[in-house]
């Protein structure tokens, strides 16, 4: 918290962004302003809404914080920066960026808001060190509900590479270092995102379609179709690397492409060795690497689904309840804060004392347990907790009665 301290210049705020949190890493079934401000011994929910909504503080700078410092703890000269987005499900439509749109989250299209996240993985750990808000088009186009929800002025429409574009940038320009870039096909199959990488010299392994088009030096072909023509011998078992149940093994090819650019572009493939599906990665770096590295980055996209369990399961990240654009930024920077500090402490505690070989190492989840049971003391009397159950049953009673009110309104104009 000393890091992000003089990000706010009154003393109220910087505490309560403390409190609020210590809240996010608590143990509550479900993290919201109401719950924290009672869990950290408020009387009402009005100073953390204060905080996510009004109060005078630049999210982004906390954010250029956070990705600090999850550098200097995970730092790794061969780190990936990973791409995705996740979503929440909410209802109504009045929540910035909510729309009937896909997401991962429920497997189908729903009522949802999409954000993107810039993931650091290394050997030490991962955390996510970037976020930007998806904005729809029919958002776009509508300055006043754009207006409504707090978006800045002169709101432009984004595809979701763009976003991951201006994240990755972001963290390059900030003088950070990442190996390699890697995303799922709604990455690998933008030119422009592949276009402004190769420009930057930076090396990427990106997924694309089995239907995508690549160039060769004997003319463009599908993926597919290539990978049909290889023969046994192109073929090498390489693990993506350890999972849950051991090594994740499978088949691997590679053919060489052609690019625009100077350097070595590739198409990797992966063969399940069970069921025969096949996978497919565009692949850039400014030299020639080996099979292995490749295998490697390939393998390492799924820090990002980790990271958004972690997240969302320890740091409340998709258990906001608000609807403009400057407390969802808030609120998913401060969740980010919380994850990163569990990632951070887990991966000193691997340096400086590596569990014995009757234990695993410590994890994330392990590390919330312990923090919230020995270091937070939250506000458990009775005293407090009657107050806030009166504060809550006014607080709905106001709610039933505007109901009524606008009911019998409504009514009495039919």
């Amino acid at each position: 918290m000393g890091r992000i301290a003089g990000r706010f210049a009154r003393v109220e705020p910087r505490c309560r962004v403390r409190r609020l949190t210590l809240g996010l890493l608590s143990d509550l079934p479900r993290k919201n302003c109401w719950t924290i401000a009672e869990w950290a011994g408020e009387k009402s929910p009005h100073g953390m809404q204060h905080l996510l909504c009004r109060a005078a503080w630049d999210a982004d700078a906390v954010r250029d914080d956070v990705r600090d410092y999850v550098v200097n703890h995970l730092n790794d000269e061969q780190a990936v920066l990973v791409v995705d987005e996740t979503g929440d499900v909410k209802k109504g439509t009045h929540t910035v960026g909510v729309q009937r749109q896909y997401t991962g989250t429920a497997g189908r299209i729903e009522n949802s808001q999409v954000a993107v996240y810039l993931v650091y993985a290394g050997r030490r750990g991962h955390a996510a060190v970037d976020r930007e808000l998806y904005i729809p088009r029919s958002w776009a186009n509508d300055p006043d509900r754009c207006q409504a929800a707090g978006l800045p002025e002169q709101t432009d429409f984004a595809t979701k590479p763009d976003l991951a574009r201006q994240m990755i940038e972001r963290f390059l320009d900030a003088g950070h270092h990442a190996a390699w870039i890697t995303g799922d096909e709604v990455y690998g199959g933008n030119p422009k995102l592949r276009a402004a990488l190769e420009a930057r010299g930076t090396s990427y392994v990106l997924a694309i379609a089995c239907s995508a088009e690549v160039p060769t030096a004997a003319g463009k072909f599908r993926a597919d179709s290539l990978a049909k023509r290889l023969p046994r011998r192109a073929w090498q078992r390489l693990s993506a690397g350890a999972g849950a149940k051991g090594h994740r093994f499978y088949d691997w090819a590679v053919i060489d492409l052609t690019g625009p650019h100077s350097g070595s572009s590739q198409l990797l493939i992966r063969r399940n060795r069970t069921t025969g599906e096949l996978a497919f990665y565009r692949c850039f770096s400014p030299r020639p690497v080996p099979l292995t590295a490749l295998v490697r980055v390939a393998g390492s996209r799924w820090r990002v689904e980790e990271t958004f369990q972690t997240e969302k399961g320890l740091a409340g990240l998709d258990e906001h309840q608000v609807r403009r654009f400057v407390s969802w930024t808030r609120w998913v920077t401060l969740a980010m804060l919380a994850h990163a500090f569990l990632a951070a402490v887990r991966a000193d505690e691997h340096a400086r004392r590596p569990a014995p070989e009757d234990l695993i190492p410590l994890t994330c989840n392990e590390i919330q347990r312990v923090f919230v049971a020995l270091v937070v003391r939250p506000v458990h009397d009775a005293v407090h907790r009657l107050g806030w159950s009166d504060w809550r049953r006014r607080h709905q009673a106001r709610s039933r009665a505007g109901h009524y009110h606008r009911q019998a309104a409504n009514q009495a104009m039919c």
